[in-house]
């Protein structure tokens, strides 16, 4: 790696760093800002005094805000999120417990976004102007307006209520794959279908961009099969952008996870968050959202990093202003 790729890889490191730490001080705000009493807001007015003294004291809520914010945040850093206040187990077993399944999630929706989105962007920018253009570009729209939760109560109706082809609710039996694969496939399509559109309609501009490069035109002037000119030459300068939107997209998914899991009935970091929240178990949504943050910028670092191998020109803009 030379120095532009490592300076490069220095600034990205520290941002991440940053936004992580950013989102720390906030969720510590969030805790810290509650009005009135933290037990009674927290715990609700069926606690006793007494189990309200234990939170508190537990809790750290009876110390100076400076401690508690130092407590927080080496507590964090050490991985302890906090104890989950009605079973008294640790947050970050909690998460850990549900976060296989919200990822698994995640991760088939946004490739089942690419594998669709990306033949559908090339096959409309090679047949610019045509009906399937046209039917496709109206459909994209369509996936792209439409709310993932809103997706999600269509496909149960549709496949599982009429249709009865696929099981309806829950992630399956953990001891049967095949079940658990059937199960995911409707949540899947339903994060997926808004970023098959958006794939689809990005990967279909950036094509017509390229294609209109010169050196496009010189190799189909040097007779190279246009089959060859469009995935060889064309594709790769062309899917840059959908990489590069990748990280967000995974973020994105991540979010609508949460809809999508309640309305399946999936165990998850969505679902989780929800119940944590519909009974004011501000540590568990604290520690989940927390979690979901760091899986969010790691995703973009990722991404960032592949999108400047690919790219040169990001580590040179990187040198160029660091030379100025």
């Amino acid at each position: 790696m030379g120095a532009g790729g490592a300076r490069y890889l220095a600034g990205r490191l520290l941002t991440s760093l940053l936004i992580v730490f950013g989102a720390m001080l906030l969720l510590f705000a969030l805790s810290a800002l509650v009005p009135g009493d933290p037990a009674a807001t927290l715990l609700g007015p069926q606690a006793t005094p007494e189990f309200a003294a234990r939170f508190v004291r537990e809790m750290g809520l009876d110390r100076p805000l400076h401690e508690r914010l130092w407590l927080f945040l080496s507590n964090v850093l050490t991985g302890n999120l906090g104890v989950d206040v009605l079973s008294g187990r640790p947050v970050a077993g909690l998460v850990l417990s549900v976060l296989p399944s919200t990822v698994i999630l995640t991760f088939s929706a946004i490739g089942l976004a690419v594998l669709a989105g990306v033949p559908l962007g090339i096959f409309a920018a090679t047949h610019r102007g045509s009906v399937a253009d046209n039917v496709l570009a109206i459909l994209s729209v369509a996936f792209i307006a439409v709310p993932s939760f809103v997706v999600a109560i269509l496909l149960l109706l549709v496949f599982s209520l009429w249709l009865d082809w696929l099981p309806v609710l829950g992630g399956g039996d953990a001891s049967d794959p095949i079940d658990q694969a059937k199960r995911l496939i409707l949540p899947a399509l339903a994060l997926a279908l808004g970023w098959i559109g958006f794939i689809a309609r990005l990967v279909r501009s950036s094509m017509l961009e390229v294609m209109a490069e010169p050196y496009i035109r010189t190799a189909r002037a040097y007779g190279l099969p246009e089959r060859i000119v469009t995935y060889k030459y064309a594709l790769k300068n062309a899917c840059i952008p959908t990489l590069a939107i990748l990280g967000l997209g995974i973020g994105r998914l991540l979010g609508g996870a949460v809809l999508v899991e309640i309305v399946f009935a999936r165990p998850g970091l969505g679902r989780l968050i929800y119940d944590a929240i519909s009974v004011r178990n501000f540590p568990v949504v604290q520690g989940s959202v927390l979690v979901v943050v760091v899986l969010f910028v790691v995703v973009n670092l990722l991404v960032d990093l592949s999108y400047a191998a690919i790219d040169p020109r990001l580590r040179d803009q990187g040198r160029g202003g660091a030379a100025r």
